[in-house]
């Protein structure tokens, strides 16, 4: 009997392992922007230029999927390089003594609305890691030349100050709200 229960676990484990999709993102064709207020009265919008992430899919839809990424904080592109250099520096996030910045998921659930999901996980900026939820809209799939790619959007919106990004920690000249929109696409390996 000890055997036949070890068997059905065994076997178990091999379907759910070879039943999952691993994954890589694709920097060609993937964004990870983001935008904050600038004197109550304008946008100032940036990117990261260099960052890797994995998904890891159970099926066709986005249901149990896990996804890792990381940023290289010093990649960070404002289009004006006084500012970005600030950034950069200890007034911010201090890229030198924090240079990257971490999102692990931990579950996504569908909303009921078709391609929508909600994605939970934790985000460290700096030494700070707190609970994000993201609102994903899911693409779908595609085969071509290239092999098989996945996309997403994904929207956020976090509190610097959660994070100790706390210069100008009235808000008054840059606010304390980043919405953050991801735009992804992955390559199957």
């Amino acid at each position: 009997m000890k055997k036949l229960v070890t068997f059905i676990a065994i076997i178990f484990l091999s379907v759910s392992v070879f039943g999952q999709t691993q994954w890589k993102v694709d920097p060609f064709h993937s964004s990870l922007n983001f935008n904050i207020s600038h004197s109550g009265i304008s946008i100032v919008n940036g990117k990261f230029l260099d960052y890797s992430g994995t998904l890891t899919t159970n099926g066709e839809a986005l249901t149990n999927a896990s996804f890792n990424f990381e940023v290289d904080i010093a990649s960070i592109n404002t289009n004006v390089e006084d500012r970005d250099n600030h950034l950069r520096s200890a007034d911010f996030f201090d890229a030198e003594k924090y240079p990257k910045m971490t999102f692990k998921s931990t579950k996504i659930l569908a909303t009921g609305k078709p391609n929508s999901y909600l994605l939970y996980g934790e985000l460290t900026i700096k030494n700070a890691t707190k609970d994000v939820i993201f609102n994903v809209h899911y693409g779908g799939t595609v085969k071509n030349q290239q092999g098989e790619k996945l996309g997403m959007k994904a929207e956020t919106t976090i509190n610097r100050f959660d994070y100790n990004i706390d210069y100008d920690p009235t808000a008054a000249g840059i606010g304390k709200e980043v919405n953050i929109v991801v735009h992804l696409q992955f390559a199957k390996q």
